[in-house]
């Protein structure tokens, strides 16, 4: 059962990062805040194992694989989280799985949390048509040519969609996508004891 001290507890949420390029930063820092407000995360990717991360350009630390995409199911989620890096989302927009597993999240309502250049995933999943939002800086025209309203601002949230420009604005998107995450859990937990 969720508290106001661990808000996220019995909520499952998940990274989606390709084999290499994740931004390491923006995957440790949102994986501590889930950890800390009582969430499960899981490191989705696309072949067992680990991870590369990186540091801007150069290599980081290796992280272990918890779920293959081809075998993960939107509704054993509670929210995704997409980090970036610029190779990262570009992988990942070129594995059917990974779009598809987006689309879906957006489709059922599950709430996502996208960071720097994480947006180019959900291009390719064309779901930010309409949406106001914000990614790093280069991104804008494409955002825009997408049907999003960009804007330059350190955290956007648009219904399910939280979204932030880079690694300086971690501290304000952990944050608030712990707010969402709890916040999307307590509709639920509120629309299935009106349903029982």
């Amino acid at each position: 059962m969720a508290t106001s001290e661990r808000p996220l507890e019995g909520r499952t949420i998940g990274f989606l990062c390709a084999k290499e390029g994740t931004e390491q930063v923006e995957l440790t820092e949102p994986w501590e805040a889930v950890q800390d407000a009582g969430g499960t995360p899981v490191l989705i990717s696309e072949t067992p194992g680990s991870i590369q991360a990186f540091n801007h350009l150069d290599k980081g630390d290796r992280f272990d694989v918890d779920a293959v995409v081809s075998q993960v199911k939107t509704d054993n989620y509670d929210a995704f989280v997409l980090p970036g890096g610029v190779a990262n989302p570009d992988l990942l927009r070129t594995i059917p799985n990974f779009v598809r597993l987006v689309g879906e999240a957006f489709a059922t309502g599950t709430p996502v949390a996208a960071i720097c250049h994480a947006p180019w995933l959900l291009i390719e999943a064309d779901v930010v048509r309409g949406r106001r939002m914000t990614s790093f800086p280069s991104l804008a025209t494409d955002l825009r040519n997408a049907g999003a309203e960009w804007v330059d601002e350190e955290v956007v949230v648009d219904h399910n969609l939280i979204t932030s420009r880079n690694p300086d604005d971690l501290p304000a998107f952990c944050r608030t996508l712990v707010e969402q995450f709890a916040s999307a859990g307590k509709d639920a937990e509120i629309h299935a004891a009106e349903v029982r």
